[in-house]
């Protein structure tokens, strides 16, 4: 028998599904981003803290992101823009299912490669026209794998992985979201 090894600890994974599947509360997670206005339309975003399992969590360390506007929207271009961060999400999330899944299925993996392209009127954002939206108009996401498995084997993988996607699914269902003042 090949050992397969995509580097995914999917026994972690399924032990703890299993525990949690009797302890809700422990399951409630509360991830962070606190972001601060740099200059003209410049932001950055930094990730440290959640909750987690019942308690205070931290990463291992605290990473950083700038978010601005290209040069083309009279900006300085000191990072992608906000709505390119959906597809990062989308695609990092993505990505990672497909590897959890392979792991689980015994599926070796060689490469995966994920090209996501979003279309979006920016004639929205601009208030050039009211009737069009300010997201995306649609995203596109196209697989490259190489792995020792047949098409439709990968094609599963692939559906497995946007099945169980939270990115995925905070941007194909409707999250309720509040914006406030503090």
């Amino acid at each position: 028998m090949t050992i397969v090894d995509n580097g995914v600890n999917v026994k972690a994974l399924l032990d703890a599904r299993e525990v949690l599947k009797d302890a809700a509360e422990a399951a409630q997670f509360t991830w962070r981003a606190t972001s601060k206005w740099q200059k003209g339309v410049h932001s950055t975003t930094t990730i440290q803290n959640f909750f987690g399992l019942g308690q205070e969590q931290s990463h291992k360390a605290e990473a950083v992101f700038d978010a601005d506007h290209p040069e083309v929207f009279a900006a300085e271009d000191n990072g992608i823009t906000p709505i390119e961060y959906l597809l990062v999400g989308l695609a990092s999330c993505l990505t990672a299912g497909v590897a959890s899944v392979a792991q689980n299925r015994g599926i070796q993996l060689r490469s995966v490669e994920s090209t996501v392209e979003g279309n979006h009127d920016i004639r929205g954002i601009l208030g050039v026209d009211g009737d069009v939206r300010n997201g995306f108009n649609n995203i596109k996401v196209t697989f490259t794998i190489d792995a020792d498995a047949s098409q439709q084997e990968i094609e599963a993988l692939v559906a497995q992985s946007q099945k169980r996607s939270a990115v995925f699914d905070a941007l194909t269902n409707p999250t309720d979201v509040t914006v406030e003042v503090a």
